[in-house]
């Protein structure tokens, strides 16, 4: 049962990503306001802040994933309460690749919406890509 009130503001900073990256650029991994949970960008980064699958855009895929879910379960919820994603990927051309994990990670009944957007580059040249969420935690 979620006890948090509805006005509260709590970070969430799972033990399975690293806190150098976070604490060295200031933010957090997902904030929680009330039942809405508001997810970073993930990267392909392992618990020791590694890029994991340098180069494979799958292996990348699979990290980001575990790292939303990671987020979104230290928060109380399931990879299935996010509602909202967005995608940034340096080769548009991997989307395909994305929407596959989509399809292996979410499998509520309600769908979250996704945007995906082309860049140039992300915060490291090794990263291929990077998701952006939102979680909704309330009563069902």
């Amino acid at each position: 049962m979620n006890t948090t009130p509805t006005s509260a503001v709590t970070s969430v900073m799972p033990s399975q990503l690293p806190a150098g990256p976070a604490e060295r650029t200031v933010y957090s991994y997902g904030v929680r306001a009330g039942d809405d949970l508001h997810i970073s960008g993930m990267v392909a980064f392992d618990s020791e802040a590694n890029i994991v699958g340098e180069g494979d855009i799958e292996a990348q895929t699979e990290q980001v994933f575990r790292n939303l879910q990671a987020v979104v379960e230290e928060a109380g919820g399931t990879i299935n309460d996010i509602v909202s994603t967005t995608t940034y990927l340096t080769n548009v051309a991997d989307a395909p690749v994305i929407s596959a994990a989509r399809a292996r990670y979410f499998t509520g009944a309600v769908l979250p919406t996704h945007t995906v957007i082309g860049v140039a580059a992300l915060a490291r040249p090794q990263f291929l890509l990077e998701i952006s969420a939102v979680a909704y935690l309330g009563p069902r």
